[in-house]
């Protein structure tokens, strides 16, 4: 929501100083509302500058926070993204996503039977980590939780359905 100052406040007061004209008032007699609002714009210049300022652009409050992601992504491509570790997906095809799972996690066999169809039917790898057994890169990634997903620009923590991980491997 925007914001307007007190000189919008005096601009809208004049507009209301005057009643509204009657049906079938003569246009000539709203001149002199008219000719009250010029001067009192001409008068009062800064009461415009308020309504006609540029809008400043949005601060991205987590910029810094994304930069650092896909910086994080950027180093630890090599080992998510290394076509010998053990994945799902047709041999031979480019690994695309790095899939963190856990052994006792009943969300992580579900995600991993819909990641499996999705990487079969668009011909692709995912790697496949344990959260625990590689929690070194996990930690590195500030994940802490399974399943997980990792592109190489995006991280996605907890079961994802197939739909939102079609879009972000096909776009």
């Amino acid at each position: 929501m925007r914001y307007f100052g007190p000189g919008a406040a005096v601009l809208c007061g004049l507009s209301l100083a005057l009643p509204a004209p009657a049906q079938g008032t003569a246009p000539q007699s709203r001149a002199p509302l008219g000719e009250a609002i010029r001067q009192a714009l001409i008068a009062t210049p800064e009461v415009l500058s308020e309504v006609t300022r540029p809008v400043p652009a949005p601060v991205d409050l987590y910029a810094e926070d994304a930069a650092r992601d896909l910086a994080l992504l950027d180093r630890a491509a090599p080992r998510l993204f290394d076509p010998a570790h053990a994945g799902i997906g047709p041999e031979g095809a480019p690994i695309r996503i790095a899939f963190f799972t856990r052994a006792d996690c009943a969300a992580c066999r579900s995600a991993m039977t819909d990641l499996r169809a999705l990487a079969d039917r668009l011909g692709f790898r995912a790697a496949v980590f344990d959260i625990q057994k590689d929690a070194g890169i996990a930690r590195d990634l500030g994940l802490d939780m399974a399943p997980s997903y990792v592109m190489r620009d995006r991280m996605l923590r907890g079961a994802m359905p197939t739909v939102v991980l079609e879009r972000y491997l096909t776009e």
